[in-house]
């Protein structure tokens, strides 16, 4: 298992999730041609992306997504090594399948390698009864041939000599090798001859075509476990090992001396090694900041929604002419004019090898969307495949230690849909890719198209998610402080990627201007919306689901009851800075601070337009009694205003939990 956290060496793509480090060549190589096309890179810079893929490896379905991506985008410079030693981690692998996967490599376009037999084996070819054995190596099935490669040279000769009985030729290719000559020949499989491997990764070097090599090889070879269906787990005893280490030529106690067991000077070592760029470490890439900072938001509605702000953001980043902007790349799987990338798009276009004009327009066929396809495009379309989004995100998130040039990629998504590719969005974050990340709708917003399009646990997601940062801002002057934040904190060194939760709903937008001291709360998790001298209940919400807050407060001005409303634009962040005040005495928390002077008796009601837990942890901070209000179960199909009250998020159900408070004496005055 490569892993670029925990090896000292440089390692591009880790693996541990299965499947997704082979993938992510796919998109590397991607990212590589919109690199080269948008003139980032020199034409003739082109490097192979390469990863070694286990036969059962490839039961995993993000490959295909991914191979379905690949094929759209004509990759290139993508080479997938297949260790086919027809074992999976609990037996072996059917028979023939492996047919129909080279046939769905074909159909993809790739070209495909077949590398079965070494030049051992290669050397019957032509000699009597030295084609009928490699036949019978072809018919042999994979559990048989497991089988007898675990037990060795003599039940080879067994087996051979009963099956070939009747053919002189090949039972005097047995008789001539001894039983160690005769387990080595017939386990000489092309996977394991470095000559038959160099000659077919030489012969295919200059083929920008993506090549599938298919290299035939025995599971655990030279190991006394070779073979054996258990031996993914099998660990060799005391008289094994000392043998294998006899067999290696490692002497005792010299068993971590670089040289040992190998016929080769330390000088010929290092000259050999020192032509490697990843030995000299020449492969530590890096590339100059980018700024957005001059961007402003104009003709900004009185009723608007953060992802209606969110929207006509990019699309003034896309009237820019600074060159920062050249850098922003967009991608979406297939809902990117639902989550409002529509006029980014049709000022920077779609990338694709080949420039295509949109034939809606030629045919003045009017459409909001003019999309043209053009090798400059700096948005990526994908099809509806989440996990494909995050692995061209952890691409694009890495594209300075790839290849020296540093993007700013923003992916937008439905919300509830991060949890089709969490897989994916785990390893980026993995692998320390920078990136922007758009959930949208969230929440219930979507509630006319029934809850399999609501997003519930997303919030958690968020706040749990290594290497990202949630905000789920409630007004777009939020939105805008936070974004151009972003674009600087996921270029820092100790950055990561950030994730905004945004919303269709539109609300009155506070007539206000946002104070250096203000920007330091909202950046820190939370703020006083309303904050009265002596409040005798507190509601902390997230997000859109502030109006209601304030629908109810204005509902109870009359009532003689002080409620403050506390917005948290981030329970991540205020969450973070609680978590880390424990660890040391120096740091006071945010959200200390923020209760410092709310007495332990006043309660505090949370509420957010996802799963509840996602405040509830408030009252833990000074030991408020808590009153966690969210969306707790699958939602309903219907307009906004009866799914809020079926979930109890409305402002009546805010008002009920008050009157709850009340009737059992927790109000205090």
């Amino acid at each position: 298992y490569p892993s670029i956290t925990k090896d000292f060496c440089d390692v591009d793509f880790s693996t541990g999730s299965v499947g997704l480090g082979g993938s992510m060549t796919i998109f590397s190589a991607l990212t590589q041609e919109f690199l080269i096309d948008n003139n980032f890179l020199k034409k003739n810079s082109s490097r192979k992306m390469i990863s070694i893929f286990g036969d059962a490896e490839l039961d995993e379905g993000n490959i295909y997504e991914a191979l379905l991506e690949g094929a759209k985008h004509n990759i290139k410079n993508c080479w997938w090594i297949i260790d086919y030693n027809r074992q999976s981690l609990d037996g072996i692998i059917q028979e023939n399948l492996f047919e129909k996967i080279i046939k769905l490599f074909k159909l993809m376009e790739w070209n495909v390698e077949i590398l079965k037999f070494g030049k051992k084996l290669e050397g019957l070819k032509g000699i009597k009864g030295g084609d009928d054995i490699l036949n019978w190596i072809d018919d042999c099935s994979n559990d048989l041939f497991s089988a007898l490669t675990f037990q060795g040279g003599a039940e080879w000769r067994k087996t051979l000599n009963r099956d070939f009985k009747n053919n002189k030729d090949v039972l005097g290719i047995v008789a001539r090798h001894s039983d160690e000559d005769l387990h080595k020949l017939m386990t000489n499989l092309a996977g394991h001859d470095l000559y038959s491997l160099d000659e077919a990764f030489s012969k295919n070097l200059s083929n920008e075509k993506p090549t599938c090599f298919i290299c035939y090889t025995v599971k655990g070879f030279g190991l006394p476990l070779a073979g054996h269906k258990d031996n993914h787990s099998g660990i060799m005893n005391e008289e094994q090992f000392n043998t294998y280490q006899k067999k290696m030529k490692v002497r005792k106690g010299k068993e971590w001396d670089k040289l040992e067991g190998l016929e080769i000077s330390s000088k010929d070592y290092k000259k050999f090694l020192s032509i490697n760029p990843m030995y000299n470490k020449e492969r530590v890439l890096s590339d100059q900041k980018i700024s957005i900072a001059n961007v402003k938001l104009s003709n900004l509605k009185e009723k608007t929604s953060t992802q209606e702000a969110f929207g006509n953001l990019l699309y003034e980043l896309g009237k820019g002419t600074d060159a920062s902007i050249n850098r922003i790349v967009t991608t979406s799987p297939d809902v990117t004019v639902s989550t409002n990338l529509g006029g980014w798009v049709n000022q920077r276009n779609i990338f694709r090898h080949e420039n295509k004009d949109d034939l809606f327009k030629k045919k003045k066929v009017f459409s909001a969307q003019k999309w043209k396809y053009s090798q400059n495009g700096q948005h990526i379309e994908l099809g509806i495949a989440e996990n494909n989004l995050f692995l061209l995100l952890a691409t694009l998130g890495i594209s300075d230690r790839l290849f020296g040039v540093r993007l700013l990629p923003i992916g937008t998504i439905y919300d509830t849909f991060i949890g089709r590719g969490l897989d994916a969005l785990n390893y980026a974050t993995y692998i320390d890719a920078r990136f922007i990340l758009v959930g949208t709708p969230s929440g219930i917003t979507l509630s006319h198209e029934g809850g399999a399009h609501q997003s519930v646990t997303t919030p958690n997601i968020g706040i749990s998610q290594p290497n990202l940062i949630y905000f789920e801002p409630s007004y777009a002057d939020e939105l805008i402080y936070l974004f151009k934040w972003a674009t600087e904190f996921i270029q820092k060194e100790k950055g990561c990627s950030v994730y905004f939760r945004l919303s269709t709903k539109k609300l009155l937008q506070p007539k206000r201007i946002l104070t250096e001291s203000l920007k330091k709360d909202i950046l820190n998790g939370a703020y006083w919306y309303l904050e009265e001298a002596k409040m005798e209940l507190v509601i902390a919400c997230s997000g859109v689901i502030v109006e209601e807050v304030l629908k109810c407060r204005e509902a109870l001005i009359n009532d003689d009851l002080n409620i403050g409303v506390l917005v948290v634009p981030s329970p991540d962040m205020l969450y973070r800075n609680w978590e880390n005040s424990k660890k040391t005495d120096d740091l006071k928390p945010h959200i200390e601070t923020i209760l410092e002077n709310i007495s332990k008796p006043t309660p505090i009601i949370t509420i957010i337009d996802g799963h509840s837990s996602s405040l509830s942890w408030i009252g833990a901070v000074r030991g408020h009694k808590v009153f966690p209000l969210g969306v707790n179960k699958f939602g309903q199909s219907g307009d906004l205003k009866e799914v809020y009250e079926d979930t109890n998020i409305d402002f009546k159900s805010i008002i009920d939990s008050i009157a709850r408070i009340i009737t059992k004496g927790m109000r205090l005055w």
